[in-house]
């Protein structure tokens, strides 16, 4: 049995009150004693588990305890187990109380959950790079209408983005209920019901794109302009199949992984940004990723970052949106906004966690004072969405920095209906995602990585210092005055916030004797591939400079630091410094 951490922390508390209420411990101490004196061997002085449980359901204590736990759960779509082989879920339509401890969701129950399975196949290299292969979505409750609730499928696996169309394979599933249900259904019943859903999703989406088709029109109507606006009411997914964009969002909650929103917005930044891949010219290719395919591969677009986001930020309780737009040059682009009860706007950028307040400006009032530029790299704006909402941009202009973001003001936003977006995208919708997945903590041991990366590095700059005709001469002690100064800029990356330069500055100064020089270059990376990192640091002077240094008395220092993040995502913070003598 698997429950969600929120949900395993409430039932410890459960326990843990009736626990008290029954004094449930002092009873224990007492069978203890009873159990020692009068029913162990005078020979046998060690008290097995099994003979303590005996003791206590021999006067009733588990079965007392368990008449009066009651557990009550609402409905909790978005914790409900992806996998089948869990059958101890909650239902979804009405609320599930149990007070027996076994009694396990039924057939019927089982069949009323329309969330697939699924699956996502990626290729890894030597050097750790991800490529996305496949991903699937598998239907698996033709396992209740099996014999002995076993069944075997062959699905064939088709390629992802211009390959959608391509198979490239084929794969053997085989399902097992467990434990077995008490009664099965036939299989005809299974089949209705998957047919009635097929034939529901298809009606919901058919309302849906007639709906989206008067809502554009009518955008239109009101001012012809608009239809160069970016206004994405739908979006590829990596199989090629059109979903409205609401679907992309969910609010998702990071448990103890992720502390405050600025943590989440670095933990995105940290993900790789990979546009996706396009065969031959024409531009950028179109493919918004489910957020189980982005977390696996480690990598994505700057939508994929955006949702994700959006996603973690609602979460957190903000009102949260993703923006479509354009940068400079008129690049596509998609960041997150939220709005403050004060009515504050901030901009993030997923790409790089960074933070910034928007202030509009009015075009049409003679400037005070020279207007500064936003320091924002965005340039226009045509639509905001979350899980709930989709606004169209409908201003007389879709600049950014001209833009008053009320979304309650019908003239400057047009709204979808949120009706419409719910029968579509809301939770236990057939035409939806499934549930988010939960984010994974870290597998990677931080100071272990740290160490294996600098060693290399280490050995990278001997070789490269021998095959000029240098020698390299390692000063232990200044590598590690170096750390703080990493540990510094991964706080201000997250954060914003500078703290603890002085230290390090105070540090180096009294490290570095008179008449010597101290140069250092940190830079950044989100991958853990020492000779790639190497050889980018190697393209600029002023890095080059110091590991090719030569002159007297010269000493190099190198320190690594890798700060992990959930899902194996990771920050790697390299400094080369070198000192030596200076001679005028």
């Amino acid at each position: 049995m698997s429950l969600p951490p929120e949900k395993a922390s409430e039932l410890k508390q459960l326990i843990h009150q009736q626990l008290s209420k029954m004094d449930v411990h002092g009873r224990i101490r007492e069978i203890l004693a009873e159990t020692i004196r009068e029913e162990l061997a005078p020979d046998q002085q060690h008290l097995s588990t099994e003979d303590l449980i005996k003791a206590l359901r021999r006067r009733g204590i588990i079965d007392d305890v368990m008449k009066e736990l009651n557990f009550v759960t609402d409905s909790v779509e978005q914790e409900l187990p992806s996998s089948p082989k869990q059958p101890i879920c909650f239902d979804r339509q009405s609320t599930l109380k149990k007070s027996d401890g076994t009694r396990m969701a039924d057939s019927t129950t089982m069949l009323s959950i329309s969330d697939p399975i699924h699956m996502v196949l990626i290729k890894t290299d030597i050097f750790g790079e991800t490529t996305l292969v496949a991903s699937y979505f598998l239907e698996w409750r033709s396992v209740l209408g099996s014999e002995n609730g076993v069944t075997s499928l062959t699905v064939e696996l088709m390629g992802v983005g211009t390959e959608s169309k391509v198979s490239v394979g084929i794969l053997n599933i085989k399902l097992e209920m467990y434990p077995p249900l008490n009664q099965t259904l036939s299989q005809e019943v299974v089949n209705t019901q998957l047919a009635l859903e097929r034939q529901k999703t298809a009606e919901k989406e058919r309302l849906f794109l007639v709906y989206a088709k008067q809502w554009w029109r009518e955008y239109l109507q009101i001012r012809p302009s608009h239809n160069s606006r970016l206004v994405k009411i739908f979006a590829q997914d990596e199989n090629g199949i059109n979903r409205p964009v609401c679907s992309y969002v969910k609010p998702l909650r990071a448990g103890r992984l992720l502390d405050t929103p600025r943590q989440a917005a670095r933990f995105v930044n940290v993900l790789g940004y990979e546009r996706a891949p396009v065969i031959g010219g024409g531009g950028k290719q179109e493919q918004w990723c489910t957020l189980l395919a982005f977390l696996c591969r480690n990598k994505g677009d700057c939508e994929d970052h955006a949702n994700l986001l959006c996603s973690l930020l609602l979460g957190y309780g903000l009102e949260a949106f993703v923006c479509v737009g354009t940068k400079a040059k008129g690049v596509p682009h998609a960041w997150v906004m939220t709005c403050g009860t004060d009515g504050t706007i901030t901009f993030w950028e997923s790409l790089t966690g960074h933070r910034y307040i928007h202030k509009p400006t009015n075009p049409d009032e003679p400037p005070v004072a020279e207007q500064p530029k936003p320091l924002y790299p965005y340039r226009t704006i045509g639509c905001v969405f979350n899980h709930q909402m989709f606004l169209g941009n409908c201003q007389p202009s879709d600049a950014v920095e001209t833009c008053v973001f009320d979304l309650n003001d019908e003239s400057k936003w047009k709204p979808m209906s949120e009706e419409a977006i719910k029968s579509v995208c809301a939770p236990g919708a057939t035409t939806s995602l499934p549930p988010f997945p939960p984010l994974c903590a870290s597998t990677i041991d931080a100071s272990v990585t740290s160490n294996e990366i600098e060693m290399q590095l280490r050995l990278l700059v001997s070789e490269h210092r021998k095959d000029l005709g240098l020698t390299t001469v390692w000063e232990d002690q200044l590598s590690y005055l170096l750390s703080p100064a990493l540990a510094s800029y991964e706080f201000e990356r997250t954060t914003s916030i500078s703290a603890g330069n002085e230290e390090f500055q105070d540090a180096i100064r009294r490290a570095v004797p008179d008449g010597h020089t101290f140069k250092g270059f940190p830079i950044h990376f989100v991958y853990r591939n020492a000779r790639r990192a190497f050889a980018t640091c190697l393209r600029s002077p002023f890095c080059e400079e110091i590991i090719c240094c030569r002159g007297d008395q010269v000493r190099l220092a190198v320190r690594v630091r890798v700060f992990t993040y959930p899902e194996s995502a990771c920050a790697v913070w390299i400094m080369f410094a070198c000192k030596y003598r200076s001679v005028l």
